[in-house]
């Protein structure tokens, strides 16, 4: 059994006779040969794959038509294979755009599976993503909105004109609208520059009145240039913090106490066998899911020193929950079918 040992799966295939008639003259025309035309498609068996036309004389892949009055020449052109001029296959072209939305691909990966360069495959992808960025439909029917923030990289903030990577925090946007089911889809809307409310509000401020006005629910972090923006634009939507986000802020005041504490009591950063360091896991539970063991290991910390009590406190009052500058947008989300921001944290990584 022969081995081929080439890198590319090469797949001939020829296109069909049809007859067609010119959009100058309007005349039929007729075939004046084939062309041969070279794609990069799907790979497939673990190979890189290439449509070419056929290796015999005359049975190119594509043919070339020329009318009798204008004499025009022109190549057919099969726009659900791929695009005039193009070096990828259209569906080569919507592979890679879900390897790397979906997978987390680079694109220079992408482009080694497909045994091409990177130049061509995103030069073939750009303008379908483009054409994505700019179809509004992917607004309509949104009733619930969610908003997360995110560092895209951690080097320089040069535009990308001049070689850099561009801002350094986005904002994105994601649509949390349950289905009949009741289930929640994420679904990435856009991603904005910047890490602020006026962000979040200048994008929302570009958004049309039927899209402002459909959404009923709109799901945040605790930051208040986000909920000053909901609440300046979308008029008709209940803000909704959600559990997470509370649980987040009370065990981040009581890190933050119990580090504190640390340095004015011993000096240092906690250590293996310091009071405090010992408990820090305990410290971040729920007081009723604590062992008898765990809660008489917290009391003897504490008790360990008097100035302790300090952590004792702060953790005491984390457990009761009482957040009141956010008491109203926490409170919604026993009201709105326990909305939350979770959906927009895994979409926008």
């Amino acid at each position: 059994m022969g081995v081929d040992r080439r890198r590319h799966l090469e797949v001939v295939i020829e296109s069909a006779p049809m007859v067609t008639a010119c959009r100058a003259c309007g005349v039929v025309a007729y075939s004046h040969g084939r062309r041969d035309v070279v794609l990069v498609d799907v790979p497939c068996f673990g190979r890189p794959v290439q449509w070419s036309g056929a290796s015999e004389p005359g049975a190119a892949s594509l043919v070339l038509r020329r009318a009798h009055v204008c004499h025009r020449i022109w190549t057919e052109q099969h726009h659900d294979v791929a695009a005039p001029r193009a070096l990828l296959t259209t569906r080569a072209c919507w592979w890679a755009i879900s390897q790397i939305r979906d997978e987390h691909a680079f694109v220079a990966g992408v482009a080694r599976q497909l045994g091409t360069t990177w130049t061509t495959v995103w030069g073939s992808v750009q303008p379908l993503l483009q054409a994505t960025a700019d179809d509004e439909t992917r607004f309509v029917e949104v009733t619930a909105l969610g908003m997360d923030e995110r560092s895209w990289h951690h080097v320089s903030t040069k535009p990308i004109e001049a070689g850099g990577r561009g801002p350094k925090e986005l904002t994105g946007m994601v649509d949390l609208t349950r289905d009949q089911q009741g289930r929640v889809h994420a679904r990435l809307l856009d991603l904005v520059a910047g890490r602020s409310g006026a962000a979040y509000s200048d994008w929302l401020a570009a958004r049309c009145e039927a899209f402002k006005k459909g959404v009923k629910v709109a799901t945040l972090d605790p930051f208040h240039g986000y909920k000053n923006a909901i609440d300046g634009q979308l008029e008709d939507a209940v803000a909704v913090l959600g559990a997470f986000h509370v649980v987040k802020l009370g065990s981040a005041a009581v890190d933050e106490c119990r580090r504190r504490v640390q340095q004015d009591t011993l000096g240092h950063r906690g250590r293996k066998g310091d009071p405090l360091y010992g408990i820090r896991t305990m410290l971040r539970a729920g007081a009723e899911k604590l062992t008898d063991r765990q809660r008489a290991r917290l009391h003897a910390a504490i008790g360990a020193d008097v100035r302790h009590l300090e952590v004792w406190l702060a953790w005491s009052c984390a457990q009761q929950r009482t957040l009141k500058q956010w008491r109203s947008a926490f409170l919604t989300y026993f009201d709105t079918g326990r909305s939350s921001n979770g959906g927009t944290e895994r979409s926008t990584v």
